[in-house]
């Protein structure tokens, strides 16, 4: 009997090497990478028009990619299709907040207000920021906190993940899309309570 080598099957298709990637081999992100940043650079670069910020939009999908590519699910699309939507959706995103940015300064020249950027009251926001997502954070049943640390703030794997909790890789990532979805409930339902 012969064996089928890779060789013979031919190479990864780009959906299998976003699956392993969803798995946590940093190995099968190259071709991915390989593949997808060419045309997601175009494409915030044609939104855009701006070399700079296509190139940061680029770089944060890509590590979007990275973070969230056990989302991907071959059955509804292509892996280009998935990646390019989810630069698709960033590019928008940018445009509109450049928008808005544009549109508020204009205003503000226009009633002569001056707005200069204020450390002391950035520090603040922060650390408000900093205090709402802890408190968030211990609203969460244990096992999702736990995860969410060790993902978020240990930079751990979902593989990882699951293995410090002791889990099975499924439940691991559950557990850490189920936290992040509740804990961006309790964050909204605490931005939407007046102070």
């Amino acid at each position: 009997m012969s064996q089928c080598t890779t060789q013979e099957r031919g190479p990864a298709s780009l959906e299998e090497h976003l699956v392993a990637v969803g798995r946590g081999d940093l190995a099968a992100f190259g071709p991915v990478y390989e593949a997808a940043a060419p045309r997601v650079l175009g494409l915030a670069n044609r939104l855009l028009r701006d070399a700079h910020q296509a190139e940061e939009v680029a770089q944060e999908v890509l590590l979007q990619v990275w973070q969230s590519a056990s989302r991907f699910d071959p059955a509804r699309g292509s892996a280009l299709a998935w990646v390019m939507t989810l630069a698709h959706g960033r590019a928008v995103d940018r445009v509109r907040s450049s928008d808005a940015a544009r549109r508020r300064d204009l205003a503000d020249a226009r009633l002569g207000v001056v707005r200069e950027h204020d450390e002391t009251v950035a520090a603040a926001e922060a650390s408000l920021d900093a205090v709402r997502v802890r408190r968030a954070l211990a609203a969460l049943p244990a096992g999702q906190r736990q995860a969410l640390e060790l993902a978020y703030f240990g930079g751990h794997t979902h593989r990882e993940v699951a293995h410090l909790q002791g889990v099975p890789l499924g439940t691991a990532k559950g557990r850490i899309r189920d936290g992040l979805l509740r804990l961006r409930s309790v964050l909204a339902s605490e931005v939407a309570q007046p102070a």
